[in-house]
């Protein structure tokens, strides 16, 4: 089986292990991974933010990057969920105003094509056992594109239950959003950082040494409050638990 790595930008520039950690996971489960170079920011930021036209290059852009591959795999749930729920609407309407449907075209063969990490594992691979060694008391938080936008459901929670010398605890009030919403952050400091400690405070509770998660951009939010708190939870995002055994362990 061929999957192209749809690596989002934010695991690019900053994440950057995380991209490698999804590599190395498949290629030990039998997947032949491709890294389209043409690859680029899906336009979440400026869609988020009002700027639909300007999206519309990225739609573009990312839609003739993956053109062919039958999986395109993303450990990103905020732009897998992009991907499959607003590229589809951009196009529509694109042409409801008049300008082709090209771009619809593009947006509908791409969006059924594109699978978050864990989805891709459970329910492409039909595998919930990936091998995995992480001897660590971890709690997951459950970011809100996936769990919302994707209905990702319990397939995270499943991987991690599976992982050899791992102690899974629940976080209290998990399916509470983080605060972080990429431009609510930034318009709402104030109420994103009191959301965001409620949540690092639950994690803290649990006792767990590590908080997991599945999108980096809520990870950043939540251990930029950890760290601030003099906090010794470590936060680590799913696929590198997941890619880490006892050869290779995570470092």
């Amino acid at each position: 089986m061929r999957a192209a790595l749809f690596v989002t930008c934010v695991n690019d520039a900053l994440y950057p292990r995380t991209g490698i950690a999804v590599v190395r996971l498949l290629e030990r489960l039998g997947v032949t991974v491709d890294f389209p170079a043409a690859q680029s920011c899906c336009g979440q930021p400026q869609y988020n933010t009002g700027y639909r036209y300007e999206t519309e290059p990225l739609v573009r852009r990312t839609a003739e990057a993956f053109a062919g591959y039958e999986y395109v795999v993303t450990p990103s749930g905020s732009c897998a969920a992009m991907i499959r729920e607003h590229y589809p609407r951009i196009g529509r309407k694109a042409a409801a105003e008049g300008r082709g449907t090209a771009l619809a075209d593009l947006a509908a063969d791409l969006a059924p094509r594109v699978y978050e990490l864990t989805e891709f594992l459970v329910d492409v691979l039909g595998v919930s056992d990936v091998g995995a060694h992480f001897p660590h008391t971890v709690t997951y938080h459950p970011s809100c594109h996936g769990l919302r936008a994707l209905g990702l459901g319990d397939r995270p929670r499943r991987l991690l239950a599976a992982v050899k010398g791992l102690d899974l605890v629940e976080l209290p009030g998990a399916e509470e959003c983080c605060g972080f919403g990429g431009p609510f952050a930034v318009k709402n400091p104030d109420v994103s950082a009191a959301m965001g400690t409620d949540k690092t405070a639950a994690a803290a509770a649990t006792g767990a040494g590590v908080l997991c998660g599945a999108d980096n951009s809520c990870l950043a939010h939540l251990e930029g409050l950890l760290r601030r708190a003099g906090s010794p939870v470590r936060v680590v995002h799913l696929a590198e638990i997941l890619a880490a055994t006892e050869e290779e362990p995570l470092r």
